[in-house]
């Protein structure tokens, strides 16, 4: 029941502005070497940061059997210990929902509903955020910061990358990188300089013809005040536990 719940909230996507096609570099080669050697570099300092806090902000679209586009708007709030500590606050207009983890217990909750779930986990996030998705469809909001720098990144399937030029994203720089897997286009603004943190990220989905797009906003935090005992559920007085029960595959 709570999983149901969660759903709507919990899908936040990678997202990125379009490409000029008279700024993309001519090359035989259509995979740019620097540009997946960026995602590299970012990857592995998002895996050397000891914790930080960031927030974000959604723009989706739905699109109607007539093809009408339909957008729609969420925001979220993470807490990060890597490799083993989580707490993520999403909510739009409709639904809040909290996700926690640490270390050994993974717990969803909606705290309209009072609705929680809890599973026992002990396996860093990069797998976590798998498993949820595997198990029981619950997707971690912005997952993809912890899955680059590790294998689950899949980097060796990326077809087509450029480097786009650079745009500031509020008051940084950023190198402004664009890819194709798949049926999914995919850009990425990464902080220039010391620091690559990601800081806009935008896909669209090229199997419908409509193409639409979800664009998210990332702002850090690496500074952050939270206590070690954030992580960790404390189910609130009227509270009510929920199976969330695995995902039937057919």
């Amino acid at each position: 029941m709570l999983k149901t719940l969660a759903l709507p909230l919990l899908v936040l996507a990678l997202a990125a502005p379009g490409v000029h096609a008279e700024t993309a570099p001519a090359s035989q080669n259509p995979v740019d070497p620097a540009s997946v050697q960026a995602l590299k570099d970012m990857g592995a300092y998002l895996r050397a940061m000891k914790r930080y806090s960031i927030s974000t902000e959604l723009t989706g679209e739905r699109v109607l059997a007539d093809g009408q586009k339909l957008q729609h708007a969420a925001a979220a709030e993470l807490d990060v210990v890597p490799p083993h500590h989580l707490r993520a606050r999403i909510h739009n207009a409709r639904a809040q929902r909290e996700i926690y983890y640490d270390g050994k217990t993974v717990t969803l909750y909606a705290p309209q509903q009072k609705y929680y779930s809890s599973v026992e986990f002990s396996d860093p996030l990069s797998v976590l955020v798998a498993k949820l998705e595997e198990r029981y469809g619950v997707e971690i909001p912005l997952y993809d910061l912890f899955t680059w720098g590790t294998p689950a990144a899949a980097l060796d399937k990326i077809e087509s990358a450029m480097n786009a030029g650079q745009d500031f994203i509020g008051d940084d720089l950023c190198d402004h990188y664009a890819f194709r897997q798949g049926d999914i286009d995919w850009q990425i603004w990464i902080t220039a300089g010391t620091k690559p943190l990601p800081r806009k990220l935008v896909i669209t989905n090229r199997a419908d013809e409509a193409r639409p797009q979800s664009v998210t906003l990332i702002s850090w935090n690496l500074k952050p005040a939270f206590k070690d005992a954030a992580f960790t559920f404390t189910p609130p007085k009227g509270s009510t536990a929920v199976e969330l029960r695995p995902l039937v595959r057919k």
